[in-house]
């Protein structure tokens, strides 16, 4: 091959390359910037509905059809929408392309929303619109165990004491987490994965 004879008549050539890749290659490996969670920009927008009563069909039928034939005539930069119908609540999400101008669609998406109120079931309210991107999906699951704790006093002890209050936070392979434990006698503390975590709640 035609390289192979380039190599052998010009060695030094082909060596001085490789150790200018080697050189190269290691510099942009120490100066590339490195992110563990980087900004993805696909925003992304839910809307929820609710309505006491209507079955997965009706929700589907009576309001998320409705709503995703508004959306693409009215909401603009739309990628793709995704809907699922559950008893009574019907989710919409709506993906735009990158770079939309986020605080606009949710705009259009409200406003839509409320002028399509007047055709569907009486006594329907407003939906909630949430926003997020790829970069904020959670990426952590914790989970509360106790042999002698019910599953409302696990439930209680979730919301009303690990979820709200960020005071207390730890890593865990490079990920902030919140950590807790529950000191009352013969109750069981927090475990992540299966591994307990000994940090204690103050009081």
């Amino acid at each position: 091959m035609w390289i192979v004879r380039v190599a052998l008549k010009r060695p030094y050539t082909f060596v001085v390359l490789a150790i200018l890749i080697l050189i190269l290659g290691t510099l942009s490996s120490f100066r590339t910037p490195t992110d563990i969670f980087p900004n993805i920009n696909i925003p992304v927008v839910s809307i929820i509905w609710n309505y006491t009563g209507l079955s997965p069909t009706e929700m589907s039928n009576r309001i998320i059809t409705l709503q995703e034939r508004n959306l693409t005539t009215i909401v603009n930069d739309i990628e793709h929408i995704e809907s699922q119908s559950l008893n009574g609540i019907a989710v919409i999400k709506v993906f735009f392309h990158p770079g939309v101008n986020i605080s606009m669609a949710i705009a259009q998406i409200a406003g839509q929303s409320q002028t399509q109120l007047k055709q569907l079931p009486a006594g329907t309210t407003p939906p909630l619109i949430i926003t997020y991107s790829a970069s904020s999906v959670p990426i952590l699951q914790m989970a509360l165990s106790g042999p002698t704790l019910s599953e409302q006093q696990l439930n209680d002890l979730g919301l009303n004491f690990h979820h709200p209050a960020p005071a207390y936070l730890s890593t865990w392979h490079g990920c902030p987490v919140s950590l807790w434990r529950q000191t009352a006698p013969g109750s069981s503390g927090l475990k992540y994965c299966g591994t307990p975590i000994e940090r204690p709640l103050s009081s």
